[in-house]
């Protein structure tokens, strides 16, 4: 691949297109995805499909709008903003800088947390469904997962020594194939399965109090927390100006991520709108919260959806870990620039090679794998996380997927308040608050009930 060196800062960026693309793939498809049969059964056939292209279309002209905020004041010659909040203060200034990295890395450090257990269920649903097949579906088959969420720390223990963002393209790809191939494996099952019996299930309103074994009350947190499940597994707002920063060019940068932008959320919404539907026509209202468990057999094909979940995890938890990292190092590189513990960089001659070498500061060796495990340790405290997470989705999905995109849109684009297009946009903007406040109430009512049958310290099936 050609190297590029960018006039501007000196920088080498290698980034394409097809890099972008992955990048943007693996951190909006999550686990996610698995459960959109659940939200859509919430919803019902007509609002269930309708919420999942609104938020489509939503996301991609918002990402379309923050392609442009990568250099400021002009979107192709100006200068660099290297980071989501850099975008920030440069357009709008430092009183939105703060609450805007709360929200951020929060909801970075979030999905950490939460794919440090998921990494470790998917092991335990791949043992489970080995168990059923054996032993029947009465079978007691409860396992412990403590060794596999260790397991899964290691591993992020030694990809968190990877540079930057930039150098994990491979991950990424192999990320974002195995996100096709589990949710390729859900949605065949949920085919198959539909051809075996194939009369469609479901209501135009989703699940019925009365019917099932839920109140009115808890039909509405469960719709609340649909809408911000559906928003949230499309947020990948918070990483878009880091991805953008990996482009070469020419093209210019922000025209080569709009193209991005519109490849992965194009194809991602198609997995999305066809797993949905398909799930909830075939198990109807009794779908699951995880798709795949609702099925047991084939249990081969199941466990390699389950393994693929497991090698996406790998790769995305690192997509929201390496901002992380380059933020903390960064400011303690600054803080203390004299020191030879977060400046000095080390240089060591990888055996068996003629030319490749490890770079490193102590700061990088030692403070990544202590977050990393830090990280499993809040994971292993709050095994119930998840619902945590989807509360982090629905706060943050208005602010930093929405409300800062447009807002900076208009700065940068000297939009006159009241005009017809600042209209639009502000109207949107209030929709999608409405749709996180709902989503929140929904989260903390899963959360609340989640509390009560917690068990710290254990991930279990």
């Amino acid at each position: 691949m050609e190297e590029i060196v960018a006039v501007d800062d000196g920088r080498i960026r290698t980034g394409t297109v097809w890099s972008a693309t992955a990048h943007a793939s693996t951190a909006i498809v999550g686990t996610g995805v698995l459960a959109l049969p659940w939200s859509v059964a919430q919803l019902g056939w007509i609002l269930g499909p309708l919420a999942i292209i609104s938020f489509a279309l939503v996301t991609y002209y918002t990402a379309v709008l923050l392609c442009d905020c990568y250099r400021s004041p002009d979107p192709v010659t100006g200068r660099r903003n290297y980071t989501y909040m850099d975008a920030i203060r440069t357009c709008l200034g430092e009183r939105d800088v703060f609450l805007c990295g709360i929200a951020q890395y929060a909801v970075l450090w979030g999905t950490m947390v939460g794919y440090s257990i998921t990494s470790a269920m998917c092991v335990l649903a791949i043992k489970i469904s080995n168990c059923v097949h054996k032993l029947g579906r009465n079978a007691s088959c409860k396992v412990s997962g403590i060794k596999y969420v260790m397991i899964f720390t290691v591993i992020q223990m030694l990809l968190s020594q990877i540079p930057n963002l930039e150098k994990i393209a491979l991950i990424s790809y192999i990320a974002v194939a195995m996100s096709l191939v589990y949710s390729s494996i859900a949605l065949y099952l949920c085919v198959a399965d539909f051809f075996y019996h194939p009369k469609p299930r479901g209501t135009f309103f989703g699940v019925k109090p009365g019917m099932t074994n839920i109140s009115r009350l808890t039909k509405v947190w469960f719709s609340f927390q649909a809408l911000g499940n559906i928003a949230f597994s499309y947020s990948y707002s918070m990483l878009l100006i880091e991805i953008e920063d990996t482009l070469r060019s020419p093209p210019p940068e922000n025209e080569t991520m709009k193209r991005a932008s519109r490849y992965s959320i194009g194809t991602i919404t198609l997995f999305y709108a066809s797993l949905g539907c398909a799930g909830y026509a075939t198990l109807g209202n009794d779908v699951p919260g995880n798709i795949l468990t609702g099925f047991y057999e084939p249990s081969w094909l199941i466990d390699i959806a389950n393994l693929s979940v497991l090698v996406h995890l790998i790769g995305a938890y690192q997509v929201f870990a390496q901002p992380i990292f380059s933020r903390y190092e960064k400011w303690l590189s600054a803080r203390w620039p004299n020191s030879s513990f977060f400046n000095k960089v080390y240089t060591f001659k990888v055996p068996f090679t003629a030319s490749k070498s490890f770079k490193f500061t102590l700061c990088k060796l030692l403070f990544r794998p202590s977050f990393v495990i830090f990280t499993t340790a809040v994971a292993m405290t709050l095994p119930f996380f998840n619902a945590v997470l989807g509360l982090f989705g629905a706060l943050s999905f208005w602010p930093l997927s929405v409300h800062y995109p447009v807002t900076m849109y208009i700065t940068q684009a000297k939009i006159k308040r009241g005009n017809r297009k600042w209209m639009v946009l502000q109207t949107m903007s209030l929709i999608c608050l409405f749709v996180s406040i709902a989503g929140a109430i929904g989260s903390v009512a899963d959360i609340i009930d989640r509390l009560k049958r917690a068990k710290f310290f254990k991930v279990e099936l």
